[in-house]
């Protein structure tokens, strides 16, 4: 049975020494193969050892044994001693580049090479491991074998760590995916147990104004019959503002019931902007809106949304009366239609320059029986934001020291 020589032996004593120290985490790849650069130009005493990654026409030195002093950007790997490495996927050896007629050739300085490619489990030629030295020599069969033996642990550690990106990058698109559709699935759950809460709400709520619908109507009868057979100016007076608040109680049903009972939406197709114009000149008629003006600045003449039209009434008219009422004789409201950059919405804003909302009361101002207003029920803007989020739309309020500006954006009917 045949040993080997002294020389060889020793030699393999210090590869597997070598190669047990290097530590490969997925993590730190460029250190990994800085350390197995290191083993290869100590154990075939070369001067400088690299290993190169190449991609198409590209070449990247991503290991060296020396510090190159700044990041690699790069090189051009056609007609240079790598594409042959990687053209043929064989071993490369210059034993003096000064004394042979090749086409390419290592620095100058560095007249003697050895190149290896790096092959994944693939088969796939990837890179190389390259070896130079000043002084020219042969190499020998061992010495190739070791360097070959780094090339397959650098090209493992290569291939497990794009791996191990590819896994990452796809661990964070499944979580950012779950945490979607998570969120869709909350966003649903949420939006069932609403409209169940609503549904018994609205029962329950409808039975309550029932109840006292009727008995009110009672007494307001009773109230115009002792209007029309009561003289004094006195009984007249405390009579009106009795009928003036059975109205008000009347309104204020009316809104808690269409608050909790909602009705079913009519949708046709509505230019908004023509709509807006038409509705505008009715708004001016209102008692609130009386020595008040408001400016109307159209972008988007054509723009179409399906839309129940009584119900968007409704909304944009007690906006405007909220902003009516919040500004002084003379004052303007300006409110401008156009649509959201990059989206399939539209935009209408309507803004007065009234004193600002305190900060603390604009994030509940479309929650029932919150307003800004004294005698505010509150109920005018929860109404409105149901009814455009009915219409699969946004309503929006924001407040500074410039004024008020509410927002609504409302989808766009599609061209078809």
């Amino acid at each position: 049975m045949s040993s080997l020589d002294p020389r060889s032996a020793a030699l393999s004593h210090h590869v597997l020494e070598c190669l047990t120290e290097l530590s490969y985490h997925t993590g730190d790849l460029n250190s990994y193969l800085t350390e197995l650069v290191l083993g290869v130009s100590r154990l075939i005493q070369s001067d400088w050892s690299i290993v190169t990654i190449c991609e198409g026409d590209t070449g990247r030195t991503i290991a060296s044994s020396l510090d190159l002093g700044q990041e690699d950007a790069g090189f051009s790997v056609h007609g240079t001693l790598t594409e042959e490495v990687i053209s043929s996927g064989r071993p490369l050896i210059v034993e003096d580049s000064r004394k042979q007629l090749r086409r390419n050739n290592p620095p100058p300085e560095y007249p003697c090479y050895l190149g290896v490619p790096l092959r994944t489990s693939s088969k796939e030629v990837i890179g190389t491991i390259c070896s130079f030295l000043r002084e020219p020599r042969p190499f020998t069969d061992a010495e190739v074998k070791i360097v070959e033996l780094f090339a397959e642990r650098a090209a493992t550690a290569i291939e497990n760590y794009r791996l191990y990106q590819q896994q990452i990058r796809f661990n964070q698109r499944l979580a950012e995916e779950v945490a979607a559709r998570t969120h869709d699935l909350q966003l649903a759950q949420a939006q069932l147990i609403e409209r169940e809460r609503l549904a018994a709400i609205g029962e329950f709520t409808a039975t309550i104004v029932h109840e006292v619908r009727n008995p009110l109507m009672t007494i307001e009868m009773g109230l115009k019959y002792a209007h029309k057979v009561l003289n004094a100016s006195a009984d007249r007076e405390r009579l009106d503002l009795s009928l003036s608040e059975s109205d008000r109680l009347k309104h204020l049903l009316q809104e808690i019931l269409s608050y909790a009972k909602p009705q079913p939406l009519q949708l046709s197709r509505l230019n908004i902007s023509e709509f807006l114009k038409l509705l505008l000149i009715q708004i001016q008629e209102l008692p609130e809106a009386v020595d008040r003006r408001i400016d109307f600045d159209s972008h988007l003449p054509a723009g179409e949304v399906m839309a129940d039209i009584n119900k968007l009434k409704q909304v944009f008219i007690n906006l405007f009366r909220n902003a009516c009422e919040a500004i002084a004789p003379h004052d303007i409201i300006r409110c401008s239609l156009g649509a959201e950059i990059d989206s399939n919405y539209v935009s209408i804003q309507i803004h007065n320059g009234g004193e600002p909302i305190p900060p603390e009361l604009l994030p509940r101002l479309t929650t029932p029986f919150c307003s800004s207003k004294p005698s505010g029920t509150g109920l005018g803007l929860a109404i409105s934001k149901r009814i455009i989020t009915d219409h699969q739309g946004k309503l929006t309020i924001s407040s500074s020291s410039s004024g008020t500006t509410v927002s609504v954006y409302l989808p766009i009917c599609s061209q078809s």
